[in-house]
């Protein structure tokens, strides 16, 4: 099943108020079905449907969930650590991205003005659908999983270096793209990520190759944490990263769920 977030462009004016605040029609749920969306009541618990469906060429895809955090996986691939000169991890490397760095499908990816290196990092990322905090061993944690979407870890490489720590360079507004949908029937262990730029491929990447699988990360986040329905896991980048520039069009897909499409701005003064 294809879930998703998004707003209708086709609307009357009973669905305005005469708030500054709402111009614009509020943001609904739904269930994607060959090239229509259903809406429905929330992502989360019980499937229920409102009745109303519209064209998806009359719909804007938003962020599939609004999430409280957004926890990252680095150097989960043995390529991609060494590519940057680090060595594999013993264990998860765990980072957080803020709730304002998320954006939706054909947002914009703004380019700061402090920063002389900005690079996109491809990921399948897991959304949670269920409460967890230090599930038990041996629990089956795919009651958790809402499902999947695509992700792009976008970095500001350069104060990533200099801060040795990754907090400020993975946390510009703009530099977590997330959607288009999440998929709900997926086999994470067969799945395979690349990220192309402006129709070239750079990133490929299987999930084969991840040193941590989903259920060790989310075991290994869940004793720190808890786990939130809609918050995001990314589960890291295969290799290939590399820098992007005003004017490109990043995408990242993941087979069996779509493709996440982002141009990339300037940053206005």
């Amino acid at each position: 099943m294809k879930l998703c977030r998004f707003q209708p462009l086709e609307f009357s004016s009973a669905n305005l108020s005469r708030s500054e605040q709402n111009i614009h029609p509020e943001a609904c749920s739904g269930v994607i079905e060959g090239d229509r969306v259903r809406e429905i009541r929330s992502l989360f618990g019980a499937l229920e449907f409102t009745g109303r469906s519209w064209l998806l060429a009359v719909v804007r895809l938003l962020a599939p969930v609004v999430p409280s955090k957004v926890v990252c996986i680095g150097r989960n691939y043995a390529e991609h650590a060494a590519e940057l000169g680090n060595e594999v991890p013993k264990e998860p490397l765990i980072f957080l991205k803020p709730p304002s760095s998320v954006i939706g499908p054909d947002e914009p990816i703004l380019m700061p003005a402090i920063s002389q290196r900005v690079d996109y990092e491809g990921e399948i990322a897991i959304v949670i659908g269920e409460t967890c905090f230090m599930p038990g061993e041996g629990e089956d944690l795919r009651r958790y999983i809402l499902g999947y979407t695509c992700l792009n870890d976008v970095t500001a490489r350069d104060i990533q270096k200099r801060d040795v720590q990754f907090t400020r360079g993975k946390s510009f507004d703009t530099f977590c793209p997330i959607g288009p949908l999440i998929e709900t029937e997926f086999d994470v262990g067969a799945a395979s990520v690349e990220t192309r730029v402006n129709g070239q491929r750079k990133q490929f990447g299987q999930t084969s190759q991840m040193l941590f699988s989903s259920d060790v990360i989310i075991r290994w986040i869940a004793q720190v944490m808890t786990l939130v329905p809609g918050d995001v896991i990314a589960t890291g980048t295969p290799p290939g990263v590399g820098s992007l520039a005003a004017g490109d069009t990043v995408e990242v897909s993941v087979s069996g769920i779509g493709t996440l499409r982002n141009l990339v701005a300037a940053r206005e003064a």
